[in-house]
This record gives structure tokens, C-alpha cells and sequence, in this order.
């Protein structure tokens, strides 16, 4: 695991995001009220939860679906062992 890795999870909102799309696919716009914070602060977490292809976005006309990428649930599965 990357240090880059590290530091996104790292954050107890983007490692709470993590676990919630590791659940299921779903819409960012279900997630402020999951994490209470705003749209746009769940906006930059998902940015680096991308960046570290932690997790997978495409879009649904205008919605943006997240799911969990196989390098994320390999971290979850490496941070469940600590």
C-alpha cells in the first residue's frame, strides 16, 4: 500500500465513504446525508478516493454512481487484518 493510499484513508469521512460504497453502488448525491457533511465537501473526498482508484464512477445520465474498485476492497481487506 502506497503511501498516497494511506493518507486518503486516512481520513475517518473518505474511510466512512469507502465502506459505504464497498456495501453497494451508489449515487454521490446519497452521500452527504450518509457522512453529514455538504455535497461539495464529499465531492473532494470522492476526488481522492478516484485518484487512488480506490473506488469506480461512471455516470447515469446525470447522476454519478460510485462503486468500490478491486484495489479498494483489497485495502479494506488489508485494513480489516489491523
Amino acid at each position: 500500500m502506497n503511501n498516497y493510499i494511506i493518507k486518503a484513508i486516512a481520513d475517518k469521512t473518505r474511510l466512512s465513504l469507502l465502506k459505504k460504497i464497498a456495501e453497494k453502488e451508489v449515487c454521490a448525491c446519497e452521500l452527504p446525508r450518509f457522512v453529514r457533511t455538504s455535497q461539495p465537501a464529499v465531492s473532494q473526498h470522492l476526488k481522492v478516493l478516484l485518484a487512488c482508484n480506490l473506488v469506480d464512477m461512471r455516470k447515469d445520465g446525470v447522476k454519478r454512481l460510485y462503486s468500490i474498485s478491486d484495489k479498494g476492497k483489497s485495502v479494506l481487506q488489508d485494513i480489516s487484518r489491523w
